[in-house]
């Protein structure tokens, strides 16, 4: 029998590389520190850095880290829309596609492919929508595009912060309020209550992060200096 140079024969005995994967527990404990050492009675965010201006192509970009978490986001416009019609003429429109890498999550089948990635460009959507100043940008249109690259817990609210980064450096203007809440289970009005002022409590110790990777990439967009 004739033998097929062309194909590379794997070995005659092989394992699934997921064997040798380590498995997390499947319940998390509910007391003493979390599996990356922050406290759980603490408002202790994940180590982030973040970064925009990567992308020449797109108008604005941005990416963030926020522990093992890792995405990246484009902005494309503000751009004439291509549709004529009377109501889209007045204010912006504003599109959003939230994607994950192949490689971005331990296990992944294919069905979550077409379920999670809609849900979550929706909810995207939904929390960036009413913050976006889409008034001011009438018969344009404005695309938001994450891409999720490693996929290690809280990709929305991450998503979300780096959308907003992303559109910041393309010029957009947008509003400093609670755009979007997202909420899992039953809870008492306290709890929720709390919940909310310990979320806005850490979204201000992102914001000085947040203002410095702005602020380098004004600086390297400038112009450098004339000499006279």
């Amino acid at each position: 029998m004739p033998t097929d140079t062309k194909r590379v024969r794997g070995p005659e005995v092989s394992q699934s590389p997921t064997l040798f994967l380590c498995k997390h527990a499947a319940v998390l404990p509910s007391h003493g520190p979390r599996a990356d050492g922050r406290q759980r009675d603490q408002v202790d965010v994940r180590p982030v850095f973040v970064r925009c201006g990567l992308v020449s192509q797109a108008k604005g970009s941005a990416y963030i880290e926020a522990g093992n978490t890792k995405l990246m986001c484009c902005v494309y416009g503000p751009r004439e829309m291509e549709r004529k019609d009377e109501t889209d003429m007045k204010c912006g429109k504003l599109t959003t596609d939230m994607r994950f890498a192949p490689f971005s999550c331990l296990e992944r089948g294919s069905w979550i492919q077409g379920s999670e990635d809609k849900d979550l460009s929706l909810m995207l959507h939904e929390s960036l929508q009413p913050a976006v100043c889409l008034h001011k940008y009438p018969r344009s249109q404005i695309e938001v595009n994450v891409m999720v690259l490693e996929n290690s817990g809280s990709v929305l609210a991450h998503a979300i912060t780096c959308a907003s980064l992303a559109l910041a450096d393309a010029g957009i203007e947008i509003l400093n309020q609670i755009s979007g809440l997202q909420s899992d289970g039953e809870m008492t009005e306290e709890t929720l209550t709390a919940g909310v002022r310990t979320c806005i409590e850490g979204c201000y110790k992102l914001y000085p992060v947040i203002q410095q990777a702005l602020t380098k990439a004004v600086r390297r967009a400038a112009p450098p200096p004339s000499e006279s």
